[in-house]
């Protein structure tokens, strides 16, 4: 065999281990790399042309014990949330969720009645989202900045409708995977809400696909966002500070490379300032007695399908 025959055979030979079906480039026959320039849809990561991301899908189901805002409730009883989005390009992403009482009377401000299996919010998102690669060391930043506008039902001829700016950046590659969510509500009380969440996701090698992650957070509110809460409740109350602590434990398992169930366990409380502690004792005892304390157990499982 000539060298040249022999050469050609070699790149034949690792142009078959691509098995993409189309022209390649490879390296030592290991590293492949295939060029297109088709449409090409994967299950769970959407639509492309060659390696361009065109758009994605995502539709998910939740279900919480509780109706929980900031470490309080705003329902004491379980509560459904189906939510759709769609993102183009990998950065700009539309999309609307709604919340759906699934008990009667579970509402405890003006105008809100029985809304069983009614929705009492409905939210319409629209934002940027994308990753940064920032090297070895820290990896990679997950950026994401939306709008919504929230209707609220269940608070009309009582309560206007509101709308957010939320900023949330997490380092997904770190051990300790910190995020950090900022949100400025712009209509009802002009506060500021900032929580800080360190956690580490644990893969379960006795079952293939399921992964297990705990963590804690912590919230801290300004005045306007505090008193936006908790002024009606507790007389006097004016400043803002450190607000819910909470503890949580989360399961994802993974179906298929597009389908998603998820579990978890929350625990909620306010520790750090006395004063709020009370004001959210306050705030959670309008339902009644056996919710006049600062701290909330809370579970819910989800169902999440990706296109």
């Amino acid at each position: 065999m000539t060298l040249v025959a022999a050469a050609a055979a070699a790149a034949s030979a690792f142009a078959a281990d691509c098995k993409c079906g189309k022209e390649c480039s490879c390296e030592g026959g290991e590293n492949c790399t295939c060029s297109s320039d088709e449409f090409n849809y994967t299950p769970g990561e959407g639509l492309s042309y060659g390696e361009q991301p065109i758009v994605t899908a995502e539709f998910e189901l939740k279900f919480d014990s509780k109706y929980m805002t900031y470490g309080v409730i705003d329902g004491k009883d379980p509560i459904l949330t189906p939510s759709a989005y769609a993102t183009f390009f990998d950065w700009v992403y539309f999309g609307v969720e709604a919340i759906f009482d699934v008990t009667k009377g579970n509402g405890k401000r003006g105008g809100y009645g029985n809304r069983a299996g009614k929705y009492t919010t409905l939210d319409s998102v629209v934002g940027i989202a994308h990753e940064f690669d920032l090297g070895e060391t820290l990896g990679k930043l997950s950026v994401d900045f939306n709008y919504i506008y929230e209707y609220l039902p269940r608070y009309q001829g009582s309560m206007d409708d509101t709308q957010y700016l939320n900023l949330e950046l997490s380092l997904g590659d770190l051990w300790l995977e910190p995020k950090l969510w900022i949100e400025r509500d712009l209509m009802a009380d002009e506060g500021t809400y900032v929580n800080l969440e360190l956690g580490h996701g644990f893969k379960i090698e006795a079952i293939e696909g399921l992964t297990l992650r705990p963590s804690i957070a912590q919230g801290l509110g300004n005045s306007l966002r505090t008193k936006g809460y908790f002024s009606d409740v507790a007389d006097g109350f004016s400043h803002g500070g450190l607000m819910d602590t909470t503890v949580k434990g989360e399961l994802e398992y993974e179906f298929t490379d597009w389908l998603k169930f998820g579990a978890y366990v929350a625990y909620y409380d306010y520790l750090f300032d006395s004063n709020m502690r009370d004001a959210a004792r306050a705030y959670n005892a309008q339902w009644g007695k056996s919710c006049d304390h600062s701290y909330n157990f809370v579970f819910g499982v989800s169902l999440k399908a990706t296109f």
